[in-house]
């Protein structure tokens, strides 16, 4: 008896002391996991550290979910195994099959995930062993619940309308309603009421229908907040809501009393705040106006997507375009989003090593709002190889481009819309542009005279320099490289063909 006493005494030492010693390497690897998250965000500020960066953000996420897993906190092994697999297995299916011109729409269902989880973790921790809590420290944890939630289901909806207004699925026109400023309010309202109810409550029911009722309502916001951005307005919109979900991800943090998720979600929630604001900046848009809705609406005969009469275009072919372009020493190429879906990257990137070779002045200039999500183009032409120092913003190159020979636009509509400066009327008035207008030469590669994103119908298609070719941008770009043939290359002393 006395020895098993003994042995009994031995067993819980040693589960005691490997517990300490698990937390202790847990803490470790949450500290580690935090560093390389850092590091990432630190990498990812610059192109040609990008790939690096997002190696730190994978190894950091792969030690956390490792380090979480050994948690003494998680119960449910083999459960939590086979989730892992499930959802990893259809994380890999969907990584394989989406093109980059979906990328928008896969970052912007991806969000609406973490604010869903938001909403059920906060959902499982009210209801869970958290509701026997007391006292003040019931008082903070519901109110981190109630914070989570709402966030969480704001992204949730806002982020589900964002992927089916950049899927076509849903009208890229903002929807207002009547007094929708006021609507706002008394939602805020209701939920900030509902939010004293709850923290109030006594008993699981009385603090269950105040929660339910805030997350209807939170539901409902979060479609009507985006519903009411334009589309010339939506690139905001996926940083702005990755900003959320970073926050919502703080809010699970809190409620599970992980420090690697608070610190994780502060991290995402403050850089896409930060970057949410820097886009609307280089759109001449407030931060607030945006979130609240009313942009890409001030003209209705502008936004209905009808093709203004202001004269005749004037076409032009591969061939006349190659010849321009040997002719010339400049060359700019604008890149848009239609250049991501005819794929037309690659080709623009053996046309610019053939430039370049050649000794002419080749650039690319990059509108921050370019595509459908903030830096769209620049992994675009990253996967083509096109080397970083000739991809330019747009303050860096604006002022050159009335020196520039040639400028080629490419599946982009609104970045390069003259009515942005001199229409104040216009849905995307006050949007800093590309001047590409001031150069000797445009040539727009598009598919039609449709209207860009914005529904705004573009001056610029009209004008004495400008030249329309028509067609498929791959298609077009191929044409122009064939016409272009060998060109002799620049190479001190002698020439050589390429």
């Amino acid at each position: 008896m006395q020895l098993t006493s003994i042995l009994g005494f031995i067993n819980e030492t040693n589960l005691a002391e490997t517990a300490r010693d698990w937390t202790g390497l847990i803490s470790a690897a949450y500290l580690v996991a935090g560093i390389l998250f850092l590091l990432s965000l630190g990498g990812l500020s610059n192109q040609e550290s990008a790939r690096r960066g997002a190696s730190f953000g994978m190894a950091g996420m792969l030690l956390a979910i490792v380090a979480t897993y050994f948690n003494a906190q998680v119960d449910g092994s083999p459960l939590a195994i086979g989730m892992m697999v499930v959802g990893g297995a259809i994380g890999v299916v969907l990584a394989k099959r989406v093109e980059m011109t979906s990328m928008p729409q896969l970052v912007a269902i991806l969000h609406s995930f973490v604010g869903l989880a938001a909403v059920l973790i906060g959902f499982s921790s009210f209801i869970g062993p958290a509701h026997a809590l007391v006292g003040a420290e019931r008082t903070i944890h519901n109110i981190e619940i109630y914070l989570g939630v709402l966030i969480g289901a704001v992204t949730f909806t806002g982020s589900v309308v964002a992927y089916g207004k950049l899927d076509g699925r849903l009208s890229s026109a903002a929807l207002i309603l009547p007094a929708r400023h006021f609507l706002n309010l008394i939602i805020l309202g209701l939920c900030i009421w509902l939010g004293v109810l709850f923290v109030q409550a006594d008993t699981m029911a009385g603090g269950m229908w105040p929660l339910v009722g805030m997350t209807v309502l939170a539901l409902a916001f979060g479609v009507h907040m985006v519903m009411a951005i334009g589309g010339a307005d939506m690139p905001v919109v996926i940083s702005m809501l990755n900003s959320y979900s970073g926050w919502a991800a703080s809010a699970i943090g809190f409620m599970l009393a992980n420090n690697l998720l608070i610190i994780t979600g502060a991290l995402v929630g403050s850089s896409g705040a930060i970057l949410s604001i820097i886009m609307c900046d280089a759109m001449n848009r407030k931060f607030l106006s945006v979130i609240m809705g009313g942009f890409g609406t001030t003209s209705a005969s502008a936004s209905s997507g009808e093709a203004v009469d202001q004269g005749e275009t004037v076409p032009i072919t591969p061939e006349e375009t190659a010849q321009l372009i040997k002719d010339s020493k400049s060359i700019v190429i604008v890149p848009g989003y239609g250049m991501a879906v005819s794929h037309a990257q690659h080709p623009i990137a053996e046309l610019a090593r053939r430039l370049r070779a050649a000794g002419k002045n080749f650039r690319f200039a990059i509108h921050p709002v370019a595509g459908r999500m903030p830096g769209h183009m620049n992994v675009l032409l990253a996967e083509a190889k096109v080397p970083y120092d000739i991809v330019l913003e747009m303050d860096e190159i604006n002022e050159d481009l009335p020196e520039v020979d040639v400028v080629i636009v490419i599946g982009a509509n609104d970045i390069v819309n003259p009515s942005a400066l001199d229409e104040p009327d216009s849905p995307i008035a006050g949007m800093p542009v590309l001047e590409v207008w001031k150069s000797k030469n445009v040539i727009v590669s598009k598919r039609s005279m449709a209207v860009g994103y914005a529904g705004v119908q573009n001056p610029l298609f009209f004008k004495d320099n400008t030249q329309m070719l028509f067609g498929d941008a791959k298609a077009s770009m191929d044409g122009i490289l064939a016409a272009l043939g060998d060109l002799p290359v620049k190479n001190g002393k002698k020439t050589a063909k390429v």
